[in-house]
């Protein structure tokens, strides 16, 4: 039977603290156009949680959220991240006329929903570190991924000092920075442990400000302009853009691309920056390398899955859902459908999405010679040199397309005249190939040179 309602999360991460009573709140999206939903949460563990409310109805199509509340504990949970016996089932019926529009009053439930529980939280997080349980770090940090990041510098700092004092401290350290933990200024980013960890790994100066998303020495490095230090791989195949995508870190990101760093550039795995973010469901920093011209086509992994492929395998609906409209931004472009390509785009759709052929929106419309298509999206920010794989600009496809008319435009707005492509042809090369004399001349005019 299909599903009735949609759940915000399939595991309830509670932010765990000894003797305090503490919440979580789950979120239920109706699946159905016409008929309310009733629905029903129960528990494993009745002694240790409460649910508020435990029963209620959502409308058609509309949403309803419940606090998960654990009562005070005295211990410290026997198992954590992920508990061993604590789990909530959520039941759901469609309310008809001949069922009661009360859900305490209904016997027959259609649809059951497992929810997991896990414990996270800084309290449990400072108590693996103490222990030195790098699991338990690594469980945390997969279910709360901005659990480090949100520490205040006095307490990462504090955590960084107990975890340099175990007696693995080396590989907590570690785990601790790649994870993103971000420690102040006054503490030097390589102390003599760390520093041998960071050759172990093959990192570079680059790659070590990465880790710590020290946007300031990114951007020193970038400057000092060391051959190869952009795109350089550390034993795993990682550049810093691809280490700075892996852990979220939006400004390092951009620092890189925009120096020129490569954002398909590919790890030992052949898994791009982007691929990894689909898999991870980080709709944010996908959104990011799109923008940023990352290729969504590369396949990789053994079964040959693009991003989109894994996005969908991982049940990842709104990075699927961004992927999909960056498709759509491109046949909206192709067919010429003004309507719809600005919807899209006015709703955050991206302009800059590729096909397996790196051909994007502006590509499509200037070769089919859709002048209007092709303004709306220089309004909204295409780029007027972007190149396909062929290194071919959209004034080299206007003139495939033969549209003196969009040429025009193009030029108008700035773009290169004399744009080479890979193989080394101009604009006026191509419209002499073609023996098109009209937009020869045109060309010729606004100093395109021989």
């Amino acid at each position: 039977m299909e599903k009735l309602v949609e759940v915000s999360d399939q595991v309830v991460c509670i932010d765990f603290v000894l003797g305090t009573k503490c919440r979580a709140t789950v979120r239920l999206r109706s699946l159905s156009a016409t008929t309310a939903i009733a629905f029903k949460i129960q528990t494993s563990s009745p002694h240790k949680f409460l649910v508020n409310p435990p029963t209620g109805i959502i409308s058609p199509l509309s949403q309803s959220t419940f606090q998960i509340i654990l009562r005070p504990q005295p211990k410290i949970p026997s198992t954590f991240p992920r508990s061993a016996s604590d789990r909530f089932l959520i039941r759901t019926s469609l309310i008809g006329s001949a069922v009661p529009a009360h859900p305490d009053a209904i016997t027959s439930w259609m649809h059951d929903i497992k929810l997991k529980v896990a414990f996270v939280g800084p309290f449990l997080l400072r108590h693996a570190v103490n222990n030195g349980d790098c699991d338990a770090v690594r469980s945390m940090v997969k279910f709360q991924k901005t659990i480090l990041t949100e520490l205040s510098t006095r307490e990462a700092e504090s955590l960084h000092r107990v975890a340099t004092r175990l007696d693995n401290s080396v590989e907590m350290v570690s785990l601790l920075l790649e994870a993103g933990l971000k420690i102040g200024s006054t503490t030097r980013i390589l102390d003599d442990v760390e520093e041998s960890r960071w050759v172990e790994k093959g990192w570079s100066e680059l790659h070590v400000a990465v880790a710590f998303d020290r946007t300031d020495e990114v951007s020193r490095l970038i400057k000092m302009g060391k051959q190869g230090a952009l795109d350089c791989k550390d034993r795993e195949g990682r550049t810093p853009l691809y280490l700075a995508a892996s852990k979220g870190y939006e400004r390092c990101v951009k620092l890189l691309a925009g120096a020129g760093a490569n954002v398909d550039a590919k790890h030992i795995d052949g898994r791009t920056a982007l691929y990894r973010a689909a898999a991870k469901g980080d709709c944010r920093m996908v959104k990011l390398l799109i923008d940023l011209g990352a290729d969504p086509s590369i396949v990789a992994d053994n079964r040959n899955r693009s991003a989109m492929d894994v996005a969908r395998d991982e049940g990842h609906k709104e990075v699927v859902e961004t992927l999909e409209r960056g498709e759509e931004v491109l046949n909206a472009a192709r067919r010429g459908d003004l309507s719809r390509l600005e919807f899209l785009l006015e709703t955050e759709a991206s302009v800059d999405f590729r096909d397996q052929y790196g051909l994007t929106a502006i590509h499509m419309a200037a070769i089919k010679g859709h002048k209007n298509v092709v303004m709306l999206l220089v309004e909204f920010g295409s780029d007027l040199e972007c190149a396909d794989a062929e290194g071919r600009t959209p004034l080299h496809m206007a003139v495939v397309g033969g549209s003196k008319d969009l040429v025009e435009v193009l030029l108008n707005r700035g773009a290169d005249v004399n744009a080479r492509c890979n193989r080394g042809a101009t604009p006026l090369q191509v419209a002499q190939a073609m023996g098109n004399e009209i937009v020869t001349q045109f060309l010729l005019l606004h100093q395109a040179t021989l």
